[in-house]
């Protein structure tokens, strides 16, 4: 798996963006947000349990992450066709406001070496990409247990900030002097 100082890996990946007629689909590659931080996060799959309560809770921080000039992309290994479906389908992920990227072939994820080897879907990760695409936090857990996009946003405040954050440290509170 590639962690912490490595640079993340080039892709090019359709995505569903809107449930709009003629306008689902967009190609979104690693060029697609230069000079913004990124924030990645995979699933297993799609018509699951876990994963809507994490993609509906990243949805809605999303308006957060872009204050902090950050783009949330949300990936699984299903096509783009599953993921419109299911975002017609399931009523928390309809209005969804970051991109579902599309990893049907597996190519990101064998590159990030996050293919779960029993099950044979994505691992559920999450990665904090800065603007020079080099990978500065991974986040990974059990495929049965959800993440918090709040400790997600927590980390992401503390590697902006550029300075040595304590446990526990909150945006606004003072950073660690040596």
């Amino acid at each position: 798996m590639l962690g912490v100082g490595e640079k993340f890996p080039t892709y090019s990946l359709t995505a569903v963006v809107s449930l709009e007629k003629g306008k689902e689909f967009i190609t979104i590659d690693s060029g697609s947000f230069p000079g913004k931080w990124k924030v990645y996060f995979f699933w297993p799959k799609d018509f699951t349990f876990v994963c809507p309560t994490e993609i509906a809770g990243f949805g809605k921080h999303d308006k957060d992450f872009q204050d902090r000039d950050a783009q949330l992309l949300g990936a699984s290994i299903d096509s783009e066709f599953v993921h419109l479906a299911w975002r017609k389908d399931h009523a928390d992920l309809r209005n969804l406001t970051f991109p579902m990227l599309s990893d049907i072939k597996r190519d990101l994820c064998e590159q990030l070496g996050i293919l779960d080897p029993v099950a044979g879907v994505a691992q559920r990760v999450t990665y904090i990409v800065d603007p020079n695409d080099v990978i500065r936090f991974v986040y990974v857990t059990d495929l049965s247990v959800g993440r918090d996009p709040k400790e997600v946003l927590r980390v992401l405040d503390a590697l902006q900030t550029d300075e040595l954050c304590p446990c526990g440290w909150q945006k606004g509170e003072e950073v660690l002097q040596p």
